[in-house]
């Protein structure tokens, strides 16, 4: 009983340290959402990711770490209505 406490706690933990963790009550949109910057965060902390994409797009890599950034604001769209109890 003991160790299912203390993994529960540090799952917890876990969660309220790390936004991308998730929780019980997170939403399709929010962990997509999570999914989506992890990745581009990831491109953009990688510079031969950033040459590989400018290569393939034909773009500068200052434009492709742009776009990158710019669609880390709202990387799948507006959120959706929240229905309303």
């Amino acid at each position: 009983m003991g160790d299912r406490y203390n993994i529960h706690s540090q799952l917890e933990h876990l969660q309220s340290k790390y936004i991308g963790t998730g929780h019980a009550d997170t939403t399709k949109y929010e962990w997509l959402v999570n999914q989506h910057r992890d990745s581009f965060s990831s491109y953009l902390g990688h510079p031969d990711l950033i040459n590989y994409i400018a290569i393939c797009e034909n773009e500068a890599k200052a434009r492709v770490r742009f776009n990158l950034m710019e669609k880390m604001l709202q990387p799948c769209g507006p959120p959706p209505d929240k229905p309303e109890d």
